[in-house]
């Protein structure tokens, strides 16, 4: 099963608002998910929330980010953690 960690698109027309979620690949974008891990809000942008510990659980197991998921990752600092423990576990 491929997991991917993407956006759920939620609020009225014009208004979006999206929850990061954990779903299955074959899954459709608004359907059933595996776990919630987060929520952003383009209108505002400072409003960007996750769960570092869940993402990172979720990446190490082997979950796929879509791009745009990676890229709120990366300015978050989430993906440099993500590859200095995969690093820290091949030095092992």
């Amino acid at each position: 099963m491929a997991v991917k960690i993407r956006m759920r698109r939620m609020g009225s027309k014009k208004r979006p608002f999206y929850r990061i979620v954990v779903a299955d690949s074959r899954s459709p974008r608004d359907g059933r998910f595996i776990q919630e891990v987060g929520h952003y809000n383009p209108l505002r942008k400072e409003e960007f929330k996750i769960d570092e510990a869940a993402i990172l659980d979720w990446l190490q197991k082997g979950a796929q980010p879509s791009d745009t998921v990676r890229n709120l990752l990366s300015k978050k600092g989430i993906m440099k953690q993500f590859h200095e423990l995969k690093l820290a576990k091949k030095a092992k």
